[in-house]
Formats: C-alpha cells, sequence, structure tokens
C-alpha cells in the first residue's frame, strides 16, 4: 500500500497557520480540531482548559495492539504580530525552508500537529488504536497538561512530535518555572521646563528559545537595557516614563524600548557619545549576534514618570538575578544543567512586570533558585507569583519502545538518531505524574530559531520524520 504524501501534512499546517493561538486563547484552534473530529466521525472529548484528544480505531489487523497517543500542543510563541490574536502567519518557502514573513512560523508545534491529523484523516496508514492529544498553553504555563483528568488518555506509549531536532530522539527535557513578578511603582509629575524625551531602542537581536538557545551567547535585550540604564546614569540625571522590553515570557528578549526625559544642556551631541560606546560594548560583548543596536530618537513628551528610587529598585533586581547559564551538566557532555532567561520587563499601571523562566534537570535546583530569584525581588518589595513549575523528565534510553524508535530511523533513513536530554520544557514531565507507566519518545523535523521571527523548519526533514512515524506505527503492532 502507497504510504500518504506529506504534501497534506503541510496543506493542513497552512490551514493551522490562518487561526490565530497565542498561548491562553487557544479557543478557536480547538473547534478547529473538534470540528476535524466531528467531519471524519470520530470520538472526540474537550476539557475545561480547551485540551482536546481524538480517537481512531486500529486498522485492521491492530485491534489486539496497545493503544497509541500522539502528543501536540495547539499554541505558539507570537513574536512580531501587532496583533497575535487575529494576525495569521504568512508562511513562504526558501530554498528548501519554510519561512514566516516578519513572525514566528508556528512550526513549534503546528508541524507535529498537522502530522498528527493527517495520520487521523488518512484510510492507508496502519496503526493500533490512535489518541491524538493536543494540550494548551504549553509555551507560557503548561495550564493544559498539568490540569489533565487521570481519564483522558487509555495509550502508555506516547510519540511527542514537538521535537526541533531532526537527528535526535529527545529521551529527557528540563524542568520549568515561570514566575511573574510586580515591583511596585510610584509616579510623579513628569518635568516641564528644559527638557528632551527621546526613546531609546534596543532592536536587532536575534532572541530565541530561552532553553535551547540559553548557551548560544546571544545578547538579551533585558541585560542590554540594565547596562544602558547604568551608562546614563553615570553621566546624566534622566528620568524614565515607561519601559517596554521582551517579546514573549519563554523567549530570550530581541527588542525593547524605554521613553525617558533628559535636561536639555545633557541633550543632542553628548548622549550620542554614551551611544556609540553602548553600542560598542553590545558588538564586543556579543560578536555573534552583531544585529543587536541601541538608538535614540526624539519622542513625544509624557505626563508622568517613575520615580528615581523605583527605576533604582528596579536595576538593583536585574543586576542580582542570573541571566543565562547557571551551570553546566557534570553528566551531560555539553549541555547546560540549570539556567535563568529574565523574558519581559514592561511597567504597568502601579507596578513593573517582570517575568523569569528558571530550568533545570535537577527539580531541587530549580526550586532553590527559583525561591532566591523570588526572594530578591521580596527584598525590594515586590510580589512573586508562581505560574508554572514543570517537572524534569528522563526516559529509560534502553527500553524496548525507545529501542524501536531508534531502529525505525535507522531502516527508513540510513541512520540512528542520538538520544539526548534537552534544555528545554516538555509536558512529558506532567504526563508521567498523571499516567504511571507511560513511555514516551519525542522526535521532529529540523526546526531552526523557534519563539523568534528568524523561525524556519527544513521542508525534507518533515517529510524524513513523517515517514518514520508511518512506519513506527505500522511496527506498533
Amino acid at each position: 500500500m502507497e504510504r500518504p504524501s506529506f504534501e497534506r501534512v503541510l496543506s493542513i499546517f497552512s490551514e493551522l497557520n490562518r487561526i490565530p493561538r497565542p498561548s491562553h486563547h487557544e479557543e478557536r484552534v480547538a473547534d478547529y480540531l473538534c470540528q476535524f473530529a466531528q467531519r471524519l466521525h470520530l470520538d472526540f472529548e474537550r476539557d475545561a482548559e480547551n485540551c482536546v484528544v481524538i480517537r481512531k480505531p486500529a486498522t485492521s489487523g491492530y485491534e489486539m495492539s496497545e493503544p497509541v497517543v500522539l502528543l501536540n500542543h495547539m499554541d505558539m510563541v507570537c513574536v512580531g504580530m501587532a496583533d497575535p490574536l487575529n494576525d495569521p502567519v504568512e508562511a513562504y518557502v526558501d530554498d528548501g525552508w519554510m519561512k514566516a514573513r516578519g513572525t514566528s512560523l508556528g512550526a513549534d508545534n503546528g508541524i507535529g500537529l498537522s502530522m498528527a491529523l493527517a495520520v487521523l484523516e488518512s484510510d492507508s496508514i496502519e496503526h493500533p488504536a490512535l489518541e491524538v492529544i493536543t494540550t494548551t498553553n504549553e509555551e507560557d504555563g503548561m495550564s493544559g497538561a498539568a490540569q489533565l483528568s487521570k481519564d483522558f488518555l487509555r495509550g502508555r506509549k506516547v510519540i511527542n512530535l514537538d521535537s526541533e531536532d531532526y537527528d535526535t530522539i529527545t529521551t529527557g527535557a528540563a524542568g520549568a518555572c515561570l514566575q511573574f513578578h510586580h515591583i511596585p511603582i510610584h509616579r510623579m509629575v513628569a518635568p516641564k521646563a528644559d527638557c528632551g524625551w527621546y526613546s531609546i531602542r534596543l532592536e536587532g537581536g536575534l532572541g530565541g528559545h530561552s532553553g535551547v538557545d540559553i548557551n548560544k551567547g546571544r545578547c538579551s535585550a533585558v541585560v542590554a537595557a540594565e547596562t544602558v540604564l547604568a551608562c546614563l546614569q553615570k553621566k546624566y540625571d534622566f528620568s524614565v516614563a515607561s519601559i517596554l522590553i521582551g517579546e514573549a515570557n519563554a523567549s530570550i528578549a530581541s527588542k525593547g524600548e524605554m521613553v525617558i526625559a533628559l535636561p536639555k544642556d545633557h541633550a543632542s551631541f553628548s548622549i550620542l557619545d554614551s551611544l556609540q560606546e553602548i553600542n560598542e560594548w553590545l558588538h564586543h560583548e556579543y560578536p555573534q549576534d552583531a544585529g543587536m543596536t541601541c538608538s535614540i530618537g526624539a519622542c513625544e513628551p509624557q505626563e508622568v514618570v517613575i520615580t528615581p528610587n523605583d527605576v533604582q529598585v528596579l536595576m538593583a533586581c536585574l543586576r542580582q538575578i542570573p541571566q543565562g547559564v547557571v551551570r553546566m551538566s557534570d553528566t551531560m557532555k555539553d549541555t547546560v544543567e540549570t539556567s535563568n532567561n529574565i523574558g519581559r520587563v514592561v511597567t504597568e499601571g502601579d507596578h513593573i512586570f517582570v517575568s523569569t523562566h528558571t530550568r533545570s534537570f535537577i527539580d531541587e535546583e530549580m526550586a532553590k533558585l527559583s525561591h532566591e530569584i523570588a526572594a530578591t525581588f521580596a527584598s525590594c518589595g515586590a510580589t512573586s507569583e508562581t505560574v508554572m513549575s514543570a517537572p524534569a523528565w528522563q526516559e529509560d534510553q534502553q527500553s524496548s519502545f525507545l529501542k524501536l524508535t531508534s531502529d525505525t530511523f535507522l531502516d527508513v533513513l540510513g541512520w540512528r538518531p542520538r538520544m539526548v536530554a534537552m534544555h528545554f520544557v516538555l509536558e512529558a514531565g506532567f504526563f508521567v505524574q498523571h499516567y504511571p507507566g507511560i513511555q514516551i519518545a519525542s522526535i521532529g523535523p529540523r526546526i531552526v530559531e523557534p519563539h523568534s521571527a528568524s523561525e524556519r523548519v527544513e521542508l525534507k526533514t518533515i517529510d524524513d520524520i513523517w515517514q518514520v512515524l508511518l512506519e513506527l506505527l505500522k511496527r506498533l503492532k
């Protein structure tokens, strides 16, 4: 029987990218999944978190086989979108890669979800009974997976299609703790006379995934912004009206803007010297992120500014909180064990909002660092809340399920994949907690620069993983 082409995978992905699906706003894509199941006359469930499971009976000859779960998430990190709740993704193909025009692509995890739906739709793919589960809010808290009911799934063999390393079976993932911090601020009337208003912009950074890209020496706009403020503070008496840094809690910040007021005798050409100094520092400190630049331009006057003391509190917190790699693993070569990323810093009403994303393969270390970060904010009068705490996950690399998956790669593609634990968080930790005895293999095509406007997926690897998936389902008899 001829295997179905992966072209249908791409057409389903195109359908998904017409549906805005930022984290916390997945209602429309959940509707799409339920309608997809109804069109195929398949059984489905939708829970209070909008997670959807679609069940398909086994094909002939597979009725006695153990059920198989295909796992994906339906949300995406929306970088570069002016209106994430309404803007579709405009994808195009360039030299064998699919990209998006000015925004993130949503290949994480839209490609894996499209594969699962294509399997459901096909009448020619051999497989055991299937449960295709799609979770919500994976990218910003994992609340969907965390709150799954214990009877939502029956299968105990899971193929997770949310991996970005084509040559790898992901067999473990770091735990993660996402915290939101609120620094109280006070505002005062902005200076009126002899004052110039300026917008300081940081832009052009590579950004990227705050887990897999955290050790690549990229410039975080958060770190750059604190450096800019510290540099200006040495020379000028200035006021800060607003701060908007970072695009997503799970991303390395690639841009930001601060609106400040400067006495006119400090403005004009003298500040340009500071900007030159800042840009020289950026290019020296982050040579691999040469696109990150600092610029200044005149802007409209503001009515109020933040008190100088509150700006000092913010700067003190940003200096004390670890940013980037905290510790490399002693047992996993070239693998980050523990890290922290400050995703966003934004002035909001009576407070400054700061998000931190702490990751570690050791749950105790993650908890310790998260506690220390919250204590740093508390010492400055700020409050902190834990939005998500996901456990680390490690699969037995000697299991028969992983061996079968590896053998399938070898037989279909001619090479055996690596088995690697990755420094990003997957929902697998919650599934292991909810469903005892579960086994998970995570695979996927080559996705580069996820969580950024440079996100792209290599088309050939989509086809390759598609063929591996079909053969693996056939062998799970």
